[in-house]
């Protein structure tokens, strides 16, 4: 059975920079704690997720814990995105809006430092289709704190070219990236269990419910 996340309405809209914001007390806690493997991985590397949503935007904040140095940029380009940067510490949602077409799904990134992606994903059965192009207009926001990280996007709807309606589900994964090398950490909420490392696998996604 698919996993569903309730995704909790919000009246009024606020910036993503407000992690502290009254509403995300509304939004249902996700942990994102086990490798995609779906093996445990360690306490320092776990991450928590909260969604929300108003009739104009689609918001994500991720809180995680810090207990190795940070991998990521020293000269950070906040105005466009970042190619590039699934090689360094980030979190990741993976949606697709369509239930009938999951293959059809947007990536967004987000690292410590604040830079970001926005990715249009179409998968195919031998290779995956890629518009790097893809201009959602994201607002992306993030605070480094000893031993946290916390990193937030916001997205309107017309990014993804639809607006959902209560008790639509879309589908999709979350993830985090940690660390560098042999021991760098791919971890998913719901794991894609594949031989090596890989995200992209639209048949593991989990499900979000847009509830009032």
């Amino acid at each position: 059975m698919t996993e569903k996340i309730k995704v909790a309405y919000i009246e009024k809209d606020f910036s993503a920079s407000e992690f502290d914001n009254a509403n995300w007390e509304n939004a249902e806690e996700i942990s994102i704690e086990n490798y995609w493997s779906g093996g445990k991985a360690e306490i320092g590397r776990h991450a928590k997720v909260k969604l929300l949503w108003t009739e104009n935007a689609f918001y994500v904040r991720f809180e995680a814990n810090q207990s190795e140095p940070l991998i990521v940029s020293n000269t950070p380009i906040l105005k466009t995105k970042t190619i590039g940067l699934w090689d360094r510490d980030v979190c990741e949602i993976f949606i697709a809006p369509d239930l009938k077409e999951p293959n059809g799904y947007f990536e967004f990134e987000i690292a410590p430092t604040g830079e970001w992606i926005d990715l249009a994903i179409h998968q195919l059965s031998d290779r995956r289709e890629t518009d790097f192009d893809y201009n959602s207009g994201i607002e992306s926001a993030a605070k480094i704190e000893k031993d946290k990280v916390w990193m937030a996007i916001k997205i309107k709807w017309k990014a993804f070219g639809t607006t959902p309606k209560t008790g639509d589900v879309w589908l999709g994964n979350l993830f985090r990236c940690v660390g560098k090398g042999k021991t760098r950490g791919y971890l998913a909420w719901q794991a894609t269990e594949t031989q090596e490392p890989n995200f992209h696998i639209p048949e593991k996604f989990g499900a979000f419910e847009f509830i009032k």
